[in-house]
């Protein structure tokens, strides 16, 4: 998991000593036509991770939340409050019994989350600290095709709560880290998967989304540097068609503040 943090400038009351928290979601699409996440409490962590009593809980009503509608650059608000300055050591998220998807088939299938879990989904923060006079925002990206499991023994016939495991994989950004790509990909009945490497740094960051039904593609979040982005598409083309092809466009430069637009990319031959 790839976490970074940043600040947002001063409010717009530069005599107040009010200090905001904000946390928002968003999610990279899924082979799914909805995915309903049961979310009931968010609390941070204050103190050292051995610290029982660092547990902060944030103001936030428990709500089912259907991630799909939050992706391409789209986020939804869960978390605005004021909050005291200081260190921030991880995030976590409780999840209620009553998450679930519906699948390609317009079926409803239970997510089951692993006994391990029951604690909540635990994120650290690194050197993540609430400035005086400044808004703190967390970005959790919701990684649907990595948290969602099939069960390798279930079979069609087969309890339908059986299918899935719910396993979350959550990257924490800042959002005043508002470098991204974006663009389009052609044919969209390719359903493409695109893979943003940051090739600028020793160990290589790699971020990932979908194109949506449309062939159009956002990444958000992104830190500054130089990016190797791969497209891969996930099925093959109808028979008579020209074949579905990788494609890798190198030396992408990606600068703070701005969204790289890649325009429109064939997969085609």
């Amino acid at each position: 998991m790839t976490t970074a943090v940043a600040f947002t400038s001063c409010s717009k009351d530069e005599e107040s000593s009010s200090s905001k928290l904000q946390v928002k979601l968003m999610d990279a699409p899924g082979d799914f036509q909805s995915v309903f996440l049961a979310v009931q409490k968010i609390e941070v962590h204050l103190k050292e991770e051995t610290n029982p009593d660092g547990w902060k809980l944030l103001p936030f009503q428990a709500q089912t939340i259907n991630v799909l509608e939050y992706v391409n650059g789209r986020s939804a608000l869960l978390v605005d409050t004021d909050f005291e300055p200081g260190d921030l050591k991880e995030i976590r998220l409780i999840l209620g019994p009553d998450s679930y998807v519906i699948g390609k088939d317009g079926q409803r299938y239970d997510l089951k989350t692993p006994s391990g879990q029951s604690s909540g989904v635990k994120l650290k923060l690194e050197k993540a600290a609430v400035q005086e006079r400044a808004t703190f925002q967390l970005l959790l990206d919701f990684d649907v095709a990595k948290s969602i499991v099939e069960r390798g023994s279930w079979r069609p016939g087969n309890d339908k709560k059986e299918r899935y495991l719910l396993k979350p994989v959550i990257r924490v950004v800042a959002q005043d880290l508002r470098a991204g790509l974006r663009g389009t990909v052609t044919p969209a009945a390719a359903r493409p998967q695109v893979l943003a490497i940051r090739s600028s740094v020793t160990v290589a960051d790699t971020f990932s989304t979908a194109a949506d039904a449309a062939g159009a593609y956002q990444l958000s979040g992104l830190p500054s540097g130089t990016y190797r982005v791969e497209f891969f598409p996930t099925v093959t083309a109808p028979t008579g068609q020209p074949a579905y092809k990788n494609v890798v466009k190198s030396n992408i430069s990606v600068v703070n503040d701005q969204v790289t637009d890649l325009g429109s990319t064939s997969l085609t031959q």
